[in-house]
């Protein structure tokens, strides 16, 4: 497996000409990016940063946070991006594990780089923003023309390093070397059928899994990179008609707010012809929708990690919704009963944990400096995903929730998503998300969340329920109307801020005061 400076020299050779990277007014084709880079790893080379070094990153995804990417990946050192909403205690908390050499930030992370004493300690980079005292400005470090970049890693170096988000510990450091980052990139190319020139909208973050991957997947067929520094709904569909994006990679809910914007009838998404989407299951509502609006030639859903980048694909997600497929190509992966022996595969229908095959070519090889985390995650030549799920008969997975969003009430197992999707078909419902709340009777009882979009009220949706199939015990004991869904930066549920009472009722301003015990 070439290592990634290597193989972005291949693409440089393939199509110099072709355009690789567009940010605003920022158009470089893979010659001119390639010469960049080269200045930006000279100018890494006079802050003193060297192969294996940790460089933290706080940035959008803008042209200058791509170029450092592939730079790292010439100069053998380990890139370490971090969410540019990062307050100035997870900044120091990233900056101190990683045992990073320097960091890069922009306006919008400059308060939280102020306010963090580790990173005073070693030298910023300052990007789009006029350089404080000892700081070094982007620009500059990239202005001196320096030698064609040769690549200083090799295939088992370190490419990155992702965070996993934490909910009830520090976030956990993901290492990954180059071979794994780009087998992952070629199976993204192959499993989403990109050709040659593809596309592809650069907005799913750099410090994610799925931006990362698609930043490499389109260095590998002459492909374009589109920035759109944080998702807007005005600026993607602008981009989209502006740019002729051919292929859309999203997280479920930034699908949904595009395709309910106002601007979007209006909207020329006539060249988008591929749809894939990870992070999150996606509703059947939303499905259909998708479907009816975009006419796609291909619409992938794609589960997998930061860990291990796919663990299933499904190239038909509107034909069988709520699948995630069957395993991708580098991959196997098993349902193991939950509390069960890790060599035994559950039967059809019988709910488990997800877990994958740990030597697969996309996947890690454990945390950074988490031996208590790897102990749980790795079993017997097995990583578990902390997922649930069950195949059905025809092999096929199912991916029911996490392990700790299992709602147990009344002695039975009760899975959120299942009941997401039933609701998500209401056509007065725009979001939706059920968790379990604690109950003296039952233990928890399920609670469904829901954002309207018209008239319904609890008696409609639990006949709508009901006639969709779903047995009592499974059917919401409550329902609470608000006027959104708290998220991630990444569009993922954050059904614990649910459990713990953090949410605003419809129609209020207010914070609803009522506390629950954490799930």
């Amino acid at each position: 497996m070439l290592d990634l400076g290597t193989s972005f020299l291949a693409s440089v050779s393939r199509d110099p000409r072709a355009l690789a990277l567009v940010d605003g007014e920022t158009r470089l084709t893979y010659a001119e990016w390639f010469g960049v880079i080269s200045a930006t790893v000279a100018g890494l080379d006079r802050l003193g940063l060297k192969p294996g070094d940790h460089l933290v990153t706080v940035l959008q995804n803008r042209h200058e946070a791509a170029t450092l990417h592939w730079a790292c990946q010439f100069a053998g050192i380990v890139i370490t991006p971090i969410n540019w909403r990062a307050k100035a205690e997870e900044i120091d908390f990233a900056i101190e594990n990683a045992q990073a050499r320097a960091i890069a930030y922009e306006p919008v992370s400059a308060g939280s780089l102020r306010d963090s004493a580790a990173s005073q300690r070693i030298p910023r980079i300052a990007v789009g923003t006029p350089p404080g005292p000892g700081e070094t400005a982007f620009t500059d470090l990239a202005a001196t023309e320096g030698p064609p970049a040769t690549p200083r890693a090799d295939a088992e170096a370190i490419s990155l390093m992702l965070y996993t988000s934490g909910t009830t510990a520090k976030p956990k450091g993901v290492p990954r070397r180059h071979r794994a980052e780009r087998a992952a990139a070629l199976a993204h190319v192959a499993q989403n059928l990109y050709g040659r020139g593809e596309r592809t909208l650069g907005v799913m973050p750099l410090y994610h899994t799925m931006g990362v991957r698609s930043l490499l997947a389109m260095s590998l067929i002459g492909g374009t990179f589109v920035c759109l520094p944080r998702f807007d709904v005005t600026g993607a569909l602008r981009l989209i008609a502006a740019e002729r994006i051919t292929n859309l990679y999203l997280v479920p809910t930034l699908y949904h707010d595009l395709v309910h914007h106002r601007d979007f009838p209006e909207t020329d998404t006539t060249s988008v012809r591929k749809l894939g989407f990870a992070g999150a299951p996606m509703t059947d509502g939303l499905l259909a929708r998708l479907t009816d609006a975009f006419r796609p030639d291909l619409f992938v859903n794609h589960y997998g990690s930061s860990e291990v980048y796919t663990f299933t694909i499904n190239h038909e997600a509107a034909g069988k919704p709520g699948s995630a497929g069957r395993a991708g190509l580098n991959t196997m992966v098993r349902v193991v009963p939950l509390g069960g022996d890790p060599s035994r595969t559950a039967a059809p229908g019988e709910e488990g944990e997800i877990a994958v095959i740990a030597k697969g070519d996309e996947a890690f090889e454990g945390y950074w400096h988490r031996p208590e985390a790897d102990a749980k995650a790795f079993r017997d030549g097995w990583y578990f995903t902390g997922d649930t799920g069950f195949a059905d008969a025809d092999g096929d997975l199912y991916v029911t929730g996490r392990v700790d969003d299992m709602i147990i009430t009344g002695g039975e197992n009760v899975s959120p998503v299942e009941i997401e999707s039933r609701l998500s078909l209401h056509p007065a419902v725009s979001e939706v998300a059920v968790v379990g709340l604690p109950d003296e009777r039952w233990g928890r009882i399920v609670a469904a969340f829901i954002k309207r979009s018209g008239s319904t009220d609890e008696a409609a949706l639990d006949a709508h329920c009901r006639a969709g199939g779903l047995p009592s015990h499974k059917l919401p004991r409550r329902y609470v109307f608000v006027d959104e869904i708290p998220k991630s930066p990444v569009g993922k549920l954050l059904r614990r801020q649910l459990v713990a009472g953090e949410y605003v009722p419809e129609g209020t301003t207010e914070p609803h005061a009522e506390g629950h015990e954490a799930a």
